[in-house]
């Protein structure tokens, strides 16, 4: 059992009046944390998730914002409490998606993206872009609580975002002074520039000095991977949960793992067998969205180059690798699912899973910030 010394300083934190437990967050990402991606990390994590966040909804596209042209709107009750993240550079249109979004789904919270870095958002001013024109991102912050004030909905409004555009102008200190002045109620920062992408590692020193200056609960967002990081995370940069992304693509069970050393449970080790049945769940999961049996198996394979690189042979490594190789190659959902109990009942028997032993989650094992040059020029 986990001696409660070995507890981390903050095991919940509060968004209004709804007491979150554990203090974790499903990090959106766009083509990824649909809602059968969710349901999985729900379902493994004994319904113990802290808070879920729709993919990133687009504002900017629709003359007048229709809640029924958005999949990325659709989740299900269990999946509650549940908040929309929504982007866009005109405060008018995302304000009046924000006020559509709570009057039809009400939930739990509506977050503004200043976070994504992909040239097709952050290249248009919204995302990311918008810690380049912080007097459009404060606009934007207050005509949406403007808003969702005036729906009368008890709707808290949040914010999401980088320490800043690159190296040379990290204004997150300043973010959170607007975002607070404008009522934002709870601020997740992730602990890269924009200029980094996914690079490297994130800077949590950063993260960590927006958290002793705030009012509001900080969320630091950033290669969490394990139970042990996300103790040591909160417990050295006092933030009041974290929130994680790729980290739940190598180890969808993270989040109950994280609630059941919070809890004082015992560690639960998860069999390599165990690891390859979430593959038939999430098929499941995709068919019953209305994926095709084509997309389906284009997220399983999604899934399994992240997830399979945790698997370790003490014998062999190149006998983990050849079962991402077998998952990766087959051609129809069928194979792949036909490969998987294959699997199973064969060289899965001899390996571990240890999904925490990669230091970085694009892979690599490094252990210093290395800033990349994808986004130069853009």
């Amino acid at each position: 059992m986990l001696k409660i010394d070995n507890l981390p300083k903050k095991v919940r934190f509060s968004l209004r009046d709804k007491e979150i437990f554990p203090n974790t967050i499903l990090s959106p990402m766009d083509g990824v944390t649909d809602a059968p991606f969710r349901r999985l990390c729900r379902v493994l994590s004994g319904d113990r998730m802290g808070l879920l966040v729709s993919e990133f909804v687009p504002t900017d596209g629709d003359a007048v914002f229709n809640p029924d042209g958005h999949k990325q709107l659709k989740f299900f009750p269990e999946e509650r409490p549940f908040g929309v993240q929504i982007f866009g550079r005109f405060p008018d249109r995302m304000a009046y998606a924000a006020g559509r979004i709570a009057e039809r789904y009400h939930p739990e919270f509506i977050e503004v993206n200043a976070g994504c870095p992909a040239p097709k958002v952050a290249g248009k001013g919204s995302g990311s872009g918008l810690l380049r024109d912080l007097p459009r991102l404060q606009e934007i912050l207050h005509e949406v609580k403007k808003t969702l004030d005036a729906k009368a909905l008890e709707i808290p409004l949040t914010l999401k975002c980088r320490i800043g555009w690159d190296d040379e102008s990290i204004n997150v200190m300043e973010t959170l002074k607007i975002a607070e002045g404008e009522g934002v109620e709870m601020l997740t920062v992730h602990g890269r520039t924009r200029l980094q992408g996914y690079n490297g590692l994130a800077n949590w020193d950063w993260i960590g000095k927006v958290a002793a200056a705030a009012k509001i609960p900080v969320i630091g967002n950033g290669d969490v991977n394990s139970v042990e990081c996300a103790r040591e995370r909160i417990n050295t940069y006092g933030v009041s949960g974290v929130s994680i992304g790729r980290g739940a693509m190598h180890n969808p069970w993270i989040f109950g793992q994280i609630a059941d050393a919070w809890e004082g449970r015992e560690k639960h080790v998860i069999t390599a067998e165990e690891a390859l049945d979430v593959f038939p769940l999430y098929y499941k999961f995709k068919i019953e969205d209305g994926a095709t049996e084509m997309n389906a198996m284009g997220r399983m394979k999604q899934l399994a180059a992240r997830l399979c690189k945790g698997f370790v042979a003490p014998s062999d490594d190149s006998v983990a690798m050849s079962v991402r190789q077998a998952l990766l190659t087959c051609q129809s959902a069928a194979e792949m699912l036909d490969c998987v109990e294959k699997l199973k009942d064969g060289i899965a028997r001899e390996m571990v899973f240890e999904p925490e032993r990669l230091v970085n989650l694009n892979g690599a094992k490094e252990t210093e910030l290395k800033f990349g040059d994808q986004f130069k020029g853009r």
